[in-house]
């Protein structure tokens, strides 16, 4: 593949991946609303187009033609930099996460991932990382005590979550023995006793799951451990002092590290996008993406589950969560996964 072949076929999968995670986060907020609808014997959203299909498109052009305000002691550069750093990290975050096996389309060979680094397990834990910096900046800029205060409360737990969140992979790594997503793709392929699937969460990983699913509901603020946008508490949380596209960057980032999340755990414990194939050749190709996409839309789907049933803790019931019941536990997982591998 020539260099400027490369480059075309990369800005077109830069720019697919994008529309089809925004049209993503768009549609998981009505999901999301008529999911919890139900659970809560309520009809959601159904006004706007059939059956509310046409929701997001609503909310997106009141957030468009919404006065935007800000405060006037605010730090107007930072204020309006940390929405930014938040959706930036959120979507960058795509970019190495493949969703499916090599294709040949007319003529080119290409994978379906937009690129593919060897670290792509550390390149992903160190952007989403820097979100935190989002969050704390629009809490400290908006000059707001409420904004101040959950903004602090939401940088200690997703520090303290992202902890237990790393130790969680280490025992897939140990079993995989590369930090390239692919690879550990590669390496739960195939099935035992022709049924069961080589997956790590079926390699005895399962704690590890449990883990990384507590910690990345900690890490995106979702329920029960949403007390950074505690509403009876804190008014609306680090966001209080945002109005109109703003502060949709900051629920478009939430919704887009919630496709992350899921992304990755489909990878790294749900074995990508391996299934069963067959059919004819186009089946065949279209099915591994099928499965993958199948496996997220699950993931989403338990978090919607999660939030219309758990009530939310309190902060110190998430602290000590996090420090003395996940933190030991990721430990113990990894010694006992090193010790299983090391004795095979």
């Amino acid at each position: 593949m020539g260099i400027g072949t490369y480059i075309i076929v990369s800005l077109i999968k830069i720019v697919i991946a994008v529309f089809i995670l925004l049209t993503g986060v768009a549609y998981t907020t009505l999901a999301e609303r008529k999911v919890v609808a139900h659970m809560q014997n309520r009809w959601g959203p159904s006004r706007v187009g059939p059956f509310g299909i046409w929701q997001p498109l609503a909310d997106g052009l009141k957030f468009i033609f919404k006065e935007d305000l800000t405060p006037p002691y605010a730090n107007r550069p930072l204020y309006i930099l940390a929405p930014m750093i938040s959706l930036v990290t959120a979507l960058t975050s795509i970019a190495v996460i493949p969703v499916g096996p090599w294709i040949t389309v007319a003529g080119v060979h290409t994978q379906l991932q937009i690129t593919d680094v060897n670290i792509g397990l550390l390149v992903i834990l160190g952007v989403t990382s820097i979100g935190v910096y989002g969050v704390a900046l629009a809490g400290w800029s908006s000059n707001s005590k409420y904004s101040m205060l959950a903004s602090l409360r939401a940088s200690a737990q997703m520090m303290s979550y992202e902890l237990a969140l790393g130790l969680s992979l280490i025992g897939v790594l140990i079993y995989a023995g590369s930090f390239s997503l692919r690879d550990i793709v590669d390496s739960q392929a195939g099935t035992w006793l022709g049924f069961i699937p080589k997956w790590n969460f079926f390699k005895g990983q399962f704690v590890a799951f449990f883990i990384y699913i507590m910690a990345a509901y900690a890490e995106t603020n979702r329920i029960p451990f949403d007390l950074a946008e505690a509403e009876s508490e804190l008014v609306a949380g680090y966001h209080t002092e945002y109005s109109s596209m703003k502060f949709a960057m900051f629920f478009m980032a939430e919704y887009a590290n919630m496709f992350t999340v899921a992304c990755l755990a489909t990878v790294l414990f749900l074995g990508g996008w391996s299934g069963p194939v067959f059919g004819p050749p186009i089946m065949q190709a279209l099915m591994p993406v099928g499965w993958f996409v199948i496996k997220v839309i699950a993931f989403i789907f338990i978090y919607i589950w999660v939030r219309g049933t758990l009530p939310r803790f309190r902060y110190d019931q998430l602290m000590a969560f996090g420090w003395k019941f996940l933190l030991p536990l990721a430990i113990a997982n990894i010694v006992i996964t090193s010790l299983v591998v090391a004795l095979k």
